[in-house]
């Protein structure tokens, strides 16, 4: 069952879908969310630009996307509605706020007359609730005033919705008790609409049915639901832990990235240190000096602030120090869409930087992939002396989907010694490499004898001082590069699931990872044959991609940017894919993939 709550941006959409979200997971549904947020802070009320909205899926099976097309919506205006009508399932329900249909509001949404009486929603299951009214006569007796007293909304829409589907009141109440318990009549407020929403829903005829999703079967574990920002976050903590070393992230606040500096913040105790710098450029410096320091240094952003770190990024790989560089990428170019999706940064973290200036590049494939993909990026930043991406984007930062647990006495030791003594009978040599993976020694600052210098000049082979020698300088590029291309020797193959016969391969990365994984799925029930795969390491590529490429007629190539790892392949593996690009600010829906699978099988 799929739900979207949809309405202005202060009417607390992002909430209310949050607390159904909790109270499923609770519940044992397996579930997949995506909120969606509108890109001006406050827009104008009533306006299709002020739209906020938050669909979550619940099933008793696995499931892997937020699905294509809710079941339900709740639709607060005219402008929600207007908004999400077209996404609605042909036979779906909608739960409409009806005191918010007056005229000057759905003419304000772009409604020519009433959608509630001249037929629009002919062939839908409508609800009528006038929430606004009964908020009113629920938070009557706590004394509120003003408009104050129509803030509680969500949670009378939260409780119809909580009665329909058989949720547990229980956790939404305890979340309001720990949220507004400073405040007595904002919480009476809130639980008094949350209830009276949920006893609507049994007394009242217009709702006729409840529907039960029963418990998904899972195995067998502690789970909890992760965004992949939340899961970055503790794959940044867990890294540090397994590398034994302290964490030091600074940022500037930027869509959609905040949230890893807000739960970084909260991690004292695992020795983590945050800084929230007055720009990026300024963050990217920090980090740098806290890896010199012999720090897990980790720096965070979206798009934009990629751009103004480029030359940080330069300055870390020149001089060879572990860095992590988590880029959450979102819609551009310049400020471009800040709170929609977007995969368009995939070429600027290959070669977005000046000169010759490899390093490597990983992508998060969900939330769920988000903890561990983090603790590989931080292992190979480490093991190789070398700054790294780490691509998200925000369908992937905001999604949630339960997680389960690891054993965290079971996370690899991703630790590296630090360089205590003369590594020659001359001295130390910063720059002497290691003969297997051609990194340098990591010296910390102050250790007696390995006193070196770091900076952007280019560095003399062995003792790191400068030199302009045009000879030095092309050994030292050859150096870099094959620390880097080495790395292919240290990934894992890339896995294929494909059928016997198949003769198209759908290949993603990132956030296409579930529609990818969806849209087989259906081919599949339709007797289809087809191949998926999925990468992680994106520079450089794993060492069996080439052959795997080449054992199928056609690959498919689904990207929400306009075809940037079907150039990659292209210039590396001379394939000629079929590429399949969406830049409208969403993720793919599954569908779309599989129609274009299926469209490839037939011809």
């Amino acid at each position: 069952m799929r739900i979207r709550f949809a309405g202005d941006s202060g009417d607390g959409m992002q909430l209310a879908g949050a607390r159904f979200t909790e109270a499923s997971a609770i519940f044992g549904n397996d579930l997949s969310t995506f909120p969606s947020y509108p890109a001006e802070i406050r827009a104008p009320a009533d306006t299709l630009g002020g739209v906020s909205s938050y669909q979550v899926h619940i099933a008793d099976r696995d499931i892997l996307t937020p699905g294509d097309h809710p079941d339900v919506l709740v639709a607060m205006n005219p402008a929600a509605l207007m908004a999400n009508l077209g996404d609605l399932q042909a036979t779906g329900t909608i739960i409409v706020n009806t005191d918010a249909f007056t005229e000057r509001r759905w003419t304000k949404a772009g409604y020519t007359s009433n959608p509630l009486e001249d037929g629009t929603l002919d062939g839908y299951t409508v609800l009528p609730v006038p929430m606004e009214e009964l908020t009113k006569k629920a938070v009557e007796e706590t004394g509120l005033k003003g408009r104050g007293v129509l803030r509680s909304k969500n949670f009378l829409a939260l409780g119809v919705l909580a009665w329909m589907y058989n949720r547990p009141i229980e956790p939404t109440l305890g979340w309001i008790e720990r949220k507004f318990g400073k405040d007595p009549q904002v919480l009476a407020a809130n639980v008094n609409a949350f209830k009276a929403g949920y006893n609507l829903g049994v007394t009242t005829e217009i709702f006729r049915h409840t529907y039960e999703v029963k418990p998904a079967h899972m195995e067998p574990g502690t789970y909890t639901n992760v965004t992949g920002n939340l899961a970055v976050a503790w794959g940044i903590v867990a890294a540090g832990v397994a590398a034994k070393l302290p964490v030091f992230y600074a940022s500037y606040p930027i869509t959609p990235a905040s949230d890893i500096l807000h739960e970084l913040s909260k991690h004292r105790n695992f020795g983590v240190r945050t800084f929230q710098a007055e720009d990026e450029i300024a963050a990217a410096g920090a980090a740098l000096g806290a890896a010199f320091a012999g720090h897990l240094g980790v720096t965070g952003t979206s798009g934009p602030g990629v751009a103004l770190k480029s030359e940080t990024i330069s300055l870390a790989l020149m001089t060879e120090l572990p860095m992590l560089i988590v880029d959450v990428q979102r819609g551009g170019p310049s400020t471009g869409l800040p709170t929609k999706t977007e995969q368009s940064d995939l070429l600027m973290a290959v070669y977005g930087r000046h000169g010759e200036s490899p390093l490597p590049v990983l992508a998060v494939g969900s939330p769920s992939d988000a903890f561990e993909t983090t603790i590989e990026a931080a292992r190979i930043a480490l093991k190789y002396m070398t700054p790294v991406l780490l691509l998200s984007d925000g369908y992937i930062a905001n999604g949630a989907e339960p997680w389960q647990v690891p054993d965290l006495d079971a996370l690899p030791d991703i630790s590296v010694p630090f360089q205590t003594e003369p590594n020659t009978p001359e001295g130390f040599l910063p720059y002497l490499r290691d003969p297997d993976t051609h990194s340098r020694p990591w010296a910390v600052p102050g250790t007696p004898g390995l006193e070196h210098r770091v900076g952007g000049l280019e560095k003399e082979d062995g003792t790191g001082g400068v030199k302009y020698d045009g000879e030095n300088h092309e050994l030292m590029v050859a150096y870099r590069e094959r620390k880097i291309a080495g790395i292919a020797d240290d990934i894992a193959d890339v896995e294929v699931d494909a059928d016997d016969g198949a003769t198209v391969l759908v290949l993603g990365w990132g956030s296409t990872s579930s529609a990818i994984h969806a849209a087989v799925r259906m081919v599949r029930t339709g007797g289809g044959k087809v191949a998926r795969a999925h990468l992680r390491h994106l520079n450089p590529f794993p060492r069996n991609l080439g052959e795997v490429l080449a054992s199928y007629d056609k690959v498919l190539i689904p990207e929400l940017n306009r075809g940037q790892l079907w150039r990659l392949l292209r210039a590396e593996y001379l394939l000629d894919g079929i590429r399949l690009s969406k830049v409208q600010g969403q993720p793919f829906k599954a569908a779309e993939i599989r129609d274009k699978i299926m469209e490839l099988i037939a011809s």
